[in-house]
């Protein structure tokens, strides 16, 4: 396996890896529970990595962080459309710990 090869599986992972997020704000039209800063500093280190990858010209580097900035910029889009209509959240139960002696 040539290093180009693992460069694009590597890329497929983590790219993929925002999809379920991004598929299920869209689904359930809720994205109380997802933090904004999350995505927002991805897409600042994806803009680097891919600014990166153009100038080594290394299409793994290139195509793996268009593809997640895609999907970032979805998700952070996301958080803005479906916000205003997301219910509150309901306060955690709080839980006694107990230690035994």
């Amino acid at each position: 396996m040539n290093i180009t090869t693992i460069g694009l599986v590597a890329a497929f992972m983590t790219t993929v890896a925002a999809v379920p997020q991004v598929v299920r704000c869209w689904r359930t039209r809720h994205v109380r529970d997802i933090s904004l800063w999350q995505p927002l500093l991805l897409v600042v280190g994806m803009v680097l990595w891919l600014w990166y990858g153009v100038e080594l010209g290394d299409p793994p580097l290139i195509i793996g962080n268009i593809v997640s900035l895609l999907l970032n910029l979805t998700l952070i889009y996301l958080k803005f459309r479906f916000a205003p209509n997301d219910p509150p959240a309901e306060p955690a139960p709080i839980h006694k710990l107990t230690e035994e002696l």
